[in-house]
Formats: C-alpha cells, sequence, structure tokens
C-alpha cells in the first residue's frame, strides 16, 4: 500500500504520475461529457422544430377565429344599424315635417334586416366551407415550418405534420334577429295612425304656441310699447322682482302674468288717490279705490298650473262697462251711503156742502209728506252726512233715487271707471284682458293636443320597448364558431438527417464512430387571450374600407350610411358606438315642433339606448402557446383520446414499444386532406347589400394562406407516409413528456 501510494504521492505532494494520470482522466471525462451534450443538443433539436410546427398550425386557427369575428363584427353591425335606423324612423313618425322621411328610415331599416340575414346565412357557409379545410391549412404549415429548417450545419432534413384537436368544427347555423323583424313589421302597421295623431297634435299645440304667443306680447314682449310691464312700471311704479321683464317666450309663463297683475292691482290700491280737489274728483277717486280693492280679491282666486301634460288657469276677467258691472259683486254690495231728504207740500181744495138746505162752500187744506233719496260715491261726500242706509248700484240702477249734484253718483259712474282703461291700448286692464282670452284659448288648445299626443307616445313607447328586446336579441344571435383546433394542436416531427458522431468533434476521449439517425418529436399548442387591443386594431382597419360609403348620400341612405359607419365598430365598442350612431342620426333630423314630441321621441330613443348597456364584444387576438400534449389531446376524441392513453402507458412502463406516431398518424392524414378539393386563391365569404339592389354591394373575401398553397393533398399524404416510415425504422424512441 505504501508503494502504491508513493507512486501517487511522495512527501512533497502528488507525483508527477499522479498529477498526469489526475488531468488524463479529467480531460476525458470533460471531452466525453462534451461530446454526450453535443449529441443530445443535436437530438434535442427537432423538439424545437415541433414546437414551432404546432404554433404555425395553431395560428391557423387563431387567424380563422379572427376572420369569424371579422364576419361576426358586420353581422352585429348590419343588426344593430338596421334597429337603429328603425328607431330613428320611430321618432320621425312624431312630426309631420320628418313623417316622409320615416318612411325611407323604415324602409332601410328593412333592407338592412334583409342583407343582414343574407349576410349571415353567406357568411355561415363559407365560414363551414373554411373551418373544413382549417386542418389541411395546419398541416400544410407545419411541414413548411418543418421544411423551413431543412439544410443547417448538421445537415437535418425535416418532415413535419400536424392535427387538431377536435379535428372537425361544428357547423354553424345562422340565426335571424326575428325581433328586429317583427319591430320593423309593427312600425309599419303602426307609422299612419302614429302620423295622423301626430299631426293633429302639431295643429293644436301650434295654435296654442301662437296664443302664448300672443300673450306674452302684451304681458312684456311688446316693451317698450303699450303692455302690461309697461303699463305697471309706469302708472304703480313697480320694478324689480314685482314687474320681471322676460325677452323669450320660452322662459315666459302665464303664471308671470298673473302674479304681475296680482301685484299690479295691490300697487294701484296702495297709491290711490283723487286727481284734483273737487267733490267729483274725490268721488271718482273713491270709486277707482273700490274697483282696485274688488280686482285684488277677484284677482286672488287666479291660478295657473301648467307642467308638461297638462294645463290649467283661470285669469278672473274685470268688468269693462257698465252692463259687464251688473254681473259682479260691484252691483250688488251694499257700500254706497243713502241720504233721505223730507218735503211737506199742502193743496188746497173748495168743497161745496149743503147745510139746512143751503149750499155751503169750505177750503179744505191738505198736507203731503214726500221722501227723497239720493245715493252717494261714498261716505266723504258732503252731502251725504248722516245716511239712513247703504245701498247697492242694483238699487240704484232700479230707480227712485236722485242725483247728487256733488259726487254725481249715478249708475254709469263704476262701469265709467273700469272702461276707462280696459278698451284703450294705453290701460293696463286692455292688455291683461287679452292675455287673459289668450290663457283660455291656450288652454282649450293644449287639450285638444293632450289626447293625440298621449296616443302618440303610448304607441311610440311600446315601439321602443319591442326596440330594445331586439338590440337584445340582435346582440346574442351571432356567429359563435366552434373551429377544428378550438382546443389545440399536435405537431409530428422527424429529423430524417444523419448527424457523424464526431461531427468536427474530434477527439482520442470520447468515440468518433457512429452516426445520429432519424430523430422525432412532439409537440402540442392552444391558443389564449392576450387581453390585448392587436384584435381590436386588425378589426377596425379591415372594417375601415368598408365605412368609405358612409357620409357620401343625403337623406336617408346618407343617414343609413352614416350609423354603418359607427356600427360598424360597435363590436369592439359597444355602448359607445352605438349611442353615437343615434345621436347623429338625431342630429341630422329637424325634430323641433310645437308639439315637442319629436324631442320627446329623440330623448326616449337615447334613454332606450342607454339602457340596452351593450358591453363591447371580446376582441383581443388569439395567440398560440404550447402547452403539454396531454392538455390538448385530454379535450378530443379519436385518435386524441388515443394519444392520451399511449402517453400513460409509456409513464408506466418506460421501455415498452410504444406506437405513439402510428396510433395517431394515419386519422391526422385524413382530417388534413378532408374537403380541401375546389379551394382556389381566396374564399368569398358574402357580399353586403346595404340598401338592397340599388344600394352599394360590398364584397367580403379571405385569402388562402401561402403556405396552405404551397402543398396539395398528395403532398400531405406523402409527408404522413414518411414520417410513419422513419418512426417504423427507428429504435429507442425517446419517451415523451
Amino acid at each position: 500500500m505504501r508503494g502504491d501510494r508513493d507512486f501517487l504521492r511522495d512527501e512533497e505532494g502528488f507525483t508527477t504520475a499522479g498529477m498526469v494520470l489526475a488531468l488524463l482522466i479529467t480531460l476525458s471525462l470533460l471531452f466525453t461529457a462534451a461530446q454526450v451534450y453535443r449529441i443530445q443538443s443535436a437530438s434535442a433539436e427537432v423538439q424545437d422544430v415541433a414546437d414551432a410546427a404546432a404554433l404555425s398550425a395553431e395560428n391557423q386557427v387563431a387567424e380563422f377565429m379572427l376572420i369569424a369575428r371579422f364576419c361576426d363584427a358586420i353581422v352585429l353591425s348590419l343588426t344593430l344599424t338596421s334597429v337603429a335606423v328603425t328607431g330613428l324612423g320611430i321618432v320621425a313618425l312624431c312630426t309631420p315635417v320628418t313623417a316622409e322621411l320615416s318612411d325611407a328610415l323604415v324602409s332601410a331599416g328593412r333592407k338592412l334586416m334583409e342583407a343582414r340575414n343574407a349576410f349571415s346565412e353567406r357568411a355561415s357557409a363559407a365560414l363551414d366551407k373554411l373551418q373544413a379545410a382549417l386542418p389541411y391549412f395546419s398541416a400544410a404549415c407545419a411541414a413548411s415550418v418543418a421544411r423551413a429548417n431543412d439544410g443547417d450545419s448538421a445537415g437535418s432534413s425535416y418532415v413535419g405534420i400536424a392535427m387538431l384537436v377536435p379535428d372537425e368544427g361544428k357547423k354553424l347555423v345562422p340565426d335571424k334577429a326575428q325581433k328586429a323583424q317583427d319591430l320593423i313589421d309593427d312600425v309599419d302597421e303602426n307609422s299612419d295612425e302614429i302620423k295622423d295623431d301626430a299631426e293633429r297634435a302639431e295643429e293644436a299645440s301650434k295654435r296654442a304656441d301662437e296664443c302664448k304667443l300672443r300673450a306674452f306680447q302684451h304681458d312684456c314682449g311688446l316693451n317698450p310699447d303699450y303692455c302690461m310691464y309697461e303699463r305697471a312700471a309706469r302708472l304703480a311704479g313697480m320694478g324689480g322682482a314685482d314687474n320681471p321683464l322676460y325677452s323669450s317666450v320660452d322662459a315666459w309663463s302665464f303664471s308671470v302674468a298673473l302674479d304681475r297683475a296680482q301685484r299690479y292691482y295691490l300697487a294701484r290700491l296702495e297709491l290711490e288717490s283723487p286727481e284734483g280737489g273737487s267733490v267729483h274728483e274725490q268721488a271718482k277717486s273713491a270709486l277707482r279705490e273700490r274697483f282696485y280693492s274688488y280686482a285684488v280679491d277677484l284677482l286672488d282666486e287666479g291660478y295657473v298650473h301648467d307642467d308638461e301634460d297638462s294645463f290649467e288657469a283661470h285669469f278672473p276677467l274685470l268688468p269693462a262697462n257698465t252692463d259687464q258691472v251688473r254681473s259682479t259683486e260691484l252691483y250688488t254690495e251694499h257700500v254706497y251711503p243713502v241720504t233721505v231728504d223730507t218735503t211737506e207740500t199742502q193743496t188746497q181744495t173748495e168743497v161745496v156742502t149743503e147745510v139746512d138746505g143751503q149750499l155751503v162752500t169750505e177750503t179744505v187744506v191738505e198736507t203731503q209728506t214726500e221722501q227723497h233719496y239720493t245715493m252717494h260715491a261714498w261716505s266723504g261726500c258732503p252731502n251725504a252726512g248722516s245716511p239712513a242706509t247703504y245701498g247697492s248700484i242694483r238699487m240704484l240702477d232700479g230707480g227712485g233715487f236722485e242725483t247728487c249734484p256733488l259726487c254725481e253718483f249715478e249708475v254709469q259712474s263704476m262701469g265709467k271707471v273700469a272702461a276707462a282703461s280696459t278698451s284703450i291700448e294705453n290701460g293696463f286692464e286692455y292688455h291683461y284682458k287679452i292675455v287673459a282670452e289668450e290663457a283660455e284659448s291656450y288652454e282649450e288648445a293644449r287639450k285638444e293636443a293632450q289626447k293625440p299626443k298621449e296616443e302618440v307616445k303610448s304607441s311610440v313607447s311600446d315601439l321602443l320597448e319591442e326596440l330594445v328586446e331586439a338590440l337584445k336579441e340582435g346582440a346574442e344571435k351571432r356567429i359563435a364558431p366552434e373551429p377544428p383546433g378550438r382546443y389545440g394542436a399536435i405537431a409530428f416531427v422527424v429529423n430524417t438527417g444523419t448527424t457523424s458522431a464526431a461531427g468536427g468533434f474530434t477527439s482520442a476521449f470520447a468515440p468518433n464512430s457512429g452516426t445520429l439517425g432519424p430523430r422525432a418529436a412532439i409537440a402540442a399548442a392552444t391558443l389564449v387571450d392576450e387581453g390585448s387591443d392587436e384584435g381590436r386594431t386588425v378589426l377596425n382597419s379591415a372594417l375601415d374600407g368598408l365605412k368609405d360609403g358612409g357620409g357620401i348620400a343625403v337623406g336617408a341612405a346618407g343617414m343609413v350610411l352614416d350609423a354603418w359607419s359607427w356600427l360598424v365598430v360597435a363590436y369592439g365598442n359597444g355602448q359607445t358606438a352605438l349611442v353615437s350612431a343615434i345621436e347623429e342620426g338625431l342630429d341630422g333630423m329637424p325634430l323641433m315642433g310645437s308639439s315637442g314630441l319629436g324631442t320627446w321621441a329623440a330623448e326616449k330613443l337615447t334613454g332606450a339606448i342607454e339602457a340596452v348597456g351593450l358591453q363591447p364584444a371580446e376582441v383581443g387576438a388569439l395567440k398560440a402557446v404550447l402547452v403539454n400534449t396531454g392538455h390538448v389531446a385530454g379535450k378530443g376524441d379519436g385518435q386524441a383520446s388515443g394519444l392520451v392513453e399511449v402517453k400513460k402507458r409509456v409513464i408506466t412502463h418506460p421501455m415498452m414499444s410504444t406506437d405513439l406516431f402510428s396510433s395517431v398518424l394515419t386519422e391526422a392524414e385524413r382530417a388534413a386532406v378532408a374537403k380541401v378539393e375546389g379551394l382556389g386563391d381566396s374564399v368569398q365569404m358574402a357580399s353586403i347589400e346595404l340598401l338592397g339592389e340599388g344600394g352599394p354591394s360590398i364584397p367580403v373575401t379571405i385569402p388562402i394562406p401561402e403556405s396552405a398553397k404551397e402543398y396539395g393533398v398528395s403532398a400531405i399524404q406523402g409527408l404522413i407516409g414518411r414520417i410513419r416510415s422513419y418512426y417504423v425504422q427507428t429504435t429507442g424512441v425517446r419517451i415523451w413528456e
């Protein structure tokens, strides 16, 4: 033992022989490890290619989904445009000015729905054709990716193929938007009645507006000419909040005039004084005070109740002459002092009588007493003295009264006070009377308009409820494909190139003889939603060309194209685009009218649209990512489920020979070549005919991928055959995970 130790080391450490031996062993292990790493790396390159092939195959499914979402965007936009245009037509029914436009809009809504249904059917059929060829596209792309990795320094030669899981898609069954169709039919059925009611409401409302305008002018709109405002300022010194001035009839209301009149008579009552010192002038002042007091009490009974749906007003009218005074309390109230003057008169009468046969003549004196009644204008009349009683103008009108020479009170005195400023333009009562009469006419016109307005609102509200349901249904009846490969793709790749064991790495420390034979690998990929705006950008960019038609036409056609130009992006923008389309359409219609039905319907439509709550669709770009093959195969059936079983057996018995490739390649071959004959350079999905045969027709065409066109059916079958043969020839197959 000591001799051995002396051979390897001595008192100073390792011996020279020991050092050489240690270096040789280290170099041998190092170069061997490097050779093993190089061989394993060369062998593992096939897995990278398989991964790339799987991603390429699943990317074809992602592109198909983008095409399907593109078609779905068109179907959705046509549905929304049809309903939105029909909604604009409903609003247009509410005013006579836009009634004719309504017919064109509703007709356009019907044509849009027909275009939507036709496009949905054609696009679904084309998508079915396209998804039937997806296995071929995916197989071709996987083969192309595999071949693209040929010719590296190691002399690789790749053969690859891919299968989709599942290998068949579900047939698309287009649904018609029945509720939208029913809405259009109901609008057609009720349009004439709505138009008639709207026209009657508009005519009555115009008369009401004319009444209100005339009343406004005589209250304050004629300022600085004679009007209630000007007279109140001049005659009663009213200003500020007691005598407001309005510059627009839209801001004015009848209650303004009534309030002004009530304050005016109160002010006149407080300010009343005789215009002179004579008894006659004092009498007239007293009668005016009596008139103003009566006016204050009478106008306190006035009222104005005005809201959107009804109008009720009472403007008490003041008497304007003696005849009208007779119908008021001024005629019957006992407030006028009555004095009585008594006078005696004597009359002598000669009476002849016979007394004792003789005629005797006697003079008879008779005394007669007479009472003279006089009614005075007020208690301050100097002749009133201590009145015996109080009377009324009615009593005076009945006769038996004398006229006081001082106050000159008579039946016509109060009538003259009332008439003094009622029948001439510079009197406050003149303008107040006009306002009161216009208020009565305004109320009658409003009542006449109310019933047809209620009929219009009821019918339109029902139609807008249908519209909301049609929008909700349209948001649900979409193109929702479930294509082959929706769960993922599985790629099979074989590197048929041989690689020398030396491979430029000649070393005496590792074997240099032999070659690396064919290597095989399998990989899987599936789709995930990145949640980015890439899909939205692609859609909007693709749709930009389709929106070019908007804005070039006028009238109904222009409104339809403009609405579609907004709603064609509703797939990604949802509620925002829908509301914008409606608002732009409403802005283009002259809806202002006396009845207010146009603006009411516009607000009602906008509110209904906002209540729908249309959410943006999921338009994030789908991205292919690598996953364990078991995750993809486990969701399929047939050959895919067989692959799962194979993997389970390999994991349980790793040294057992398996039929991994042969168990699935046959089914992959079938899926790859199914229904590919007849495919040209592109597939025309359908044509969009917005306004029927006379409108613009826009074809939607999808090009076939270049990589798919490079491979025919025979090429695919040949590739699968080569992969299968290399598998049979190869032993020591890698255990796949």
